[in-house]
C-alpha cells in the first residue's frame, strides 16, 4: 500500500495532527513529556504511558488543559507485554483509535563492563530493546486492524550512542541503542505495507530528571562542567534541550515527513558528524 502524497496540503495542515491518536511511552517527564506536549500543542489526543501511573496522569491532565485536547495517563512497564497491550487498547478505546505511536522509555544505567552483571545487561536491553519491539507490534496491530489505508507512524527514539560508542560504562545501553537503529530499518520495511512509516530520532545529551540523576548517581556535578564540555565539539556551541528533540518527534509524526520511513534522525547539534 503507498503513502498518499501530500503535495497539495499547506504548511499548516502538514503540522497539524487534529484527528489523530498518540501514544508516548516514558512520557510523565523530561524528553517523552517534551514530545507529548508538541504532539498536543498540534492536537493530537494523547495516552501517556509511564510507570508511574499517578505522575503520568498528573502530566495528562496539564497538556490537556494547555492545549485542549483529550490526553489519558496509563501505568505502562514496556518490559510487560500485556500491560503495553493494555495501555494500547484503553488509547483505542478512550481515545478512539491510534495513528501515533512514541517508543521513549529508556534506561542507561552506567556500569564498567568488567562489573556488569547479566541481570543488568538483560534489564537494559528488556527496557531499551525489546520494550521497543513490544511497543511497535503492539501499535503496529491497532493501526492496521480493520482500518484499510489509514496506516500509522511510529517514532523509536534511539540515541547518538546507536551510531558510536558513548562512553565508558555505557555498554549495554551503546549495545541497545545500535539494536533499535537496526529495528527502525527493519519495522519500516516489514510495515510500509500496512501503510506504517517507522522513524527514528537519535538525540545527543540532554539534561531530563533521568539523564541528571543518572550523573548523579555516577557522582558527576553537571553544574560543575561547561556546557562546551557536554558537547565536545557540537557546531551549535550549545546543550540541546528536550524540546529541541521534541520538534523532531513532532516532524516525524506529521505529514511533514510523509515520504520517510526507516531514517534515524540526528538530533544532535552536529555532535556525531
Amino acid at each position: 500500500m503507498s503513502t498518499a502524497d501530500v503535495s497539495g496540503k499547506s504548511l499548516a495542515e502538514l503540522v497539524s495532527l487534529r484527528g489523530r491518536r498518540a501514544v508516548v511511552t516514558g512520557g510523565a517527564r523530561g524528553l517523552g513529556k517534551a514530545i507529548a506536549s508538541r504532539l498536543a500543542e498540534a492536537g493530537a489526543a494523547l495516552l501517556i504511558g509511564d510507570l508511574d501511573e499517578e505522575q503520568a496522569t498528573a502530566a495528562a491532565k496539564e497538556l490537556a488543559e494547555r492545549h485542549g485536547v483529550p490526553a489519558i495517563g496509563a501505568a505502562m512497564d514496556v518490559t510487560d507485554a500485556a500491560a503495553v497491550a493494555t495501555a494500547a487498547d484503553r488509547a483505542v478505546a478512550e481515545l478512539g483509535g491510534l495513528e501515533i505511536w512514541v517508543n521513549n522509555a529508556g534506561i542507561f544505567p552506567a556500569v564498567p563492563l568488567l562489573e556488569m552483571t547479566e541481570e543488568t545487561w538483560d534489564q537494559v536491553f528488556a527496557v531499551n530493546a525489546r520494550g521497543v519491539f513490544v511497543g511497535a507490534r503492539e501499535a503496529a496491530r491497532r493501526m492496521s486492524a480493520g482500518r484499510p489505508g489509514r496506516g500509522g507512524v511510529i517514532v523509536n527514539i534511539v540515541s547518538t550512542a546507536g551510531f558510536r560508542g558513548s562512553a565508558p560504562g555505557l555498554a549495554a545501553y551503546v549495545g541497545s541503542k545500535h539494536a533499535v537503529r537496526g529495528l527502525t530499518r527493519e519495522l519500516a520495511l516489514e510495515l510500509a505495507p500496512l501503510g506504517i512509516r517507522v522513524l527514528g530520532v537519535a538525540p545527543s545529551f540532554v539534561p531530563t530528571e533521568g539523564n541528571l540523576a543518572m550523573a548523579a548517581a555516577a557522582g558527576v556535578n553537571l553544574d560543575e562542567i561547561p556546557p562546551t564540555d557536554l558537547m565536545l565539539n557540537s557546531p551549535i556551541g550549545r546543550i540541546g534541550t528536550p524540546d529541541d528533540i521534541a520538534r523532531v518527534a513532532l516532524f516525524c509524526a506529521s505529514d511533514l515527513s510523509a515520504f520517510m520511513t526507516g531514517s534515524t534522525l540526528l538530533a544532535d547539534g552536529g555532535d556525531t558528524a
